[in-house]
């Protein structure tokens, strides 16, 4: 072999050895990121979404936007409550760190129509509640990724999400005494699509102990119950925690606004929320809100009656659906029966 041609040859050798070390490099890179995006892909677990509205109308008739007065009177009665609201980032996430924050439900708005039948200190009731605005933020928050519902009223896939069906009793007391007592419960039965965050997708039921009571010009109410809730979906974020304790209290003046009393107004707050069992009182599973109420309503007894109320207030402590701050509206059409 002629020394001339070595050093070609040994140049040709050598990039033939460059060319594979470098495509063996590309090969061993290109692998390596998608194992990685595969591990991350898998590591990512897709929320599955639950029923976040924690602002339960009290029954058609209560008086209250939450609280219930008892005030069922009359051999046969009936109500029927239109009520409306809206409310700001019921579904606000954050990172352990503080270092970032999720809106998965910004923008959420509900109509809610009741309807009640009651007789002397009963009342049996149904409530359907149709969702006008559920929109949010998609993003993934640690190991878990969120989908933002789409849900407006040119576009809504569920007509009804979960229908109430409830019974009150008044078991101390009467119509405007100064101390009243009643058990209440209610069933909640699924309907929507829990990916739309307005239904849990399993039966929830409420069991609650209810006072009221009127004392000159201030009238009271409070509540004190269970929510059977069998979704458990920690430690998702934000997500429910099973069963929960509830509570609420209002109390408020009434004065006459027409001088011959039939018509009178009532405002007072009223403070409300729930906190999971199992992490009893935690910060992360307990939601806290406050509402300030004022109604207008009729007092005459043998007469059609009609209410209306308003209430503003915010998350006091923003978990499990509290909101940012919340605006409601409702109107209730009476026909008492001596």
């Amino acid at each position: 072999m002629p020394s001339s041609n070595l050093p070609r040859r040994i140049a040709a050798v050598d990039g033939v050895s460059c060319c594979l070390v470098m495509h063996i490099f590309i090969f061993a890179v290109t692998f390596s990121l998608a194992s990685f995006w595969t591990t991350y892909a898998r590591a990512q677990v897709q929320a599955q979404g639950f029923a976040v509205e924690r602002f339960y109308p009290a029954a058609p008739g209560g008086g209250w936007m939450v609280m219930d007065e008892l005030n069922m009177r009359g051999r046969l009665g009936g109500v029927v409550a239109i009520s409306s609201g809206y409310a700001y980032k019921p579904l606000q996430l954050t990172a352990s760190d503080g270092s970032q924050h999720l809106s998965v439900i910004k923008h959420q708005s509900f109509a809610d129509v009741g309807v009640a039948v009651t007789h002397e200190n009963l009342r049996f009731y149904l409530n359907l509640t149709s969702p006008l605005i559920i929109k949010g933020q998609s993003g993934s928050l640690g190991a878990y990724q969120f989908t933002d519902p789409d849900v407006s009223v040119g576009r809504i896939p569920d007509l009804i999400s979960d229908a109430r069906v409830g019974f009150d009793a008044r078991l101390f007391g009467e119509y405007n005494s100064p101390l009243r007592f009643g058990l209440g419960a209610q069933l909640m039965i699924p309907n929507g699509i829990r990916s739309d965050y307005d239904t849990d997708g399993k039966f929830r039921g409420m069991l609650r102990a209810l006072f009221a009571g009127d004392t000159g010009m201030l009238t009271t109410a409070a509540q004190l119950g269970v929510h059977i809730r069998t979704l458990n979906d920690a430690p998702t974020p934000g997500s429910p925690r099973g069963s929960e304790l509830l509570f609420g209290i209002a109390a408020g003046p009434k004065f006459a606004v027409t001088r011959d009393k039939r018509i009178r107004a009532i405002i007072g707050p009223e403070l409300y929320g729930e906190t999971a069992f199992k992490s009893f009182l935690g910060s992360t599973t307990t939601a806290l809100e406050g509402l300030i109420t004022g109604r207008i309503e009729s007092t005459t007894e043998q007469d059609s009656q009609l209410r209306v109320k308003l209430s503003t207030g915010r998350g006091l402590h923003q978990q499990f659906g509290a909101p940012e701050w919340r605006v409601v509206f409702g109107v209730e059409m009476f026909d008492w029966y001596e």
